[in-house]
């Protein structure tokens, strides 16, 4: 694992900004585990994300309720999936996320759910709400897999 990469985004606007810079470089098989308690800005980023990568503008809802949401992009397929609810590890391959790890683009909220299917070459990003002021998130970014240092070159 290398060194963490740490960034505060001091409002919504940087959140989503920071998010969009990172959607535009993104491609199959790119996975972000985005980790943090409720409220910590993990859906806001995801949802800011899809959004900067849509062809055409769409409402992007948070998957709490449906698991998964899939949307056809610029950059090719994107899921957005929101763990919260599962309790058992056989439910996420029965979503077909396992499989959408090759093949699209993956935002996977609650991480912690997938255990041992977690993907050694995703990038996982904590998202930390600061305790002084409500629109600042604090990320700390984490990868093994080499090809993140250079998606993220230049944008954090």
């Amino acid at each position: 694992m290398i060194a963490p990469l740490k960034l505060t985004l001091k409002s919504p606007q940087e959140t989503a900004t920071f998010a969009a810079r990172l959607g535009a470089r993104l491609c199959a098989g790119d996975i972000i585990l985005l980790e943090g308690a409720i409220g910590s800005g993990k859906t806001h980023f995801a949802r800011a994300l899809v959004q900067s990568v849509l062809i055409v503008p769409e409402d992007v809802p948070s998957p709490t309720f449906t698991l998964v949401q899939v949307y056809d992009t610029r950059i090719g397929e994107v899921w957005h999936s929101d763990l919260y609810r599962l309790s058992a590890v056989e439910e996420i391959e029965e979503l077909g996320l396992i499989e959408a790890f090759d093949t699209s683009i993956c935002l996977v909220e609650w991480p912690d759910k997938l255990g041992p299917l977690s993907p050694s070459t995703a990038l996982l990003i904590r998202f930390t709400a600061d305790p002084d002021d409500q629109d600042t998130r604090h990320l700390e970014l984490r990868w093994s897999d080499p090809k993140w240092a250079a998606t993220l070159e230049g944008i954090a």
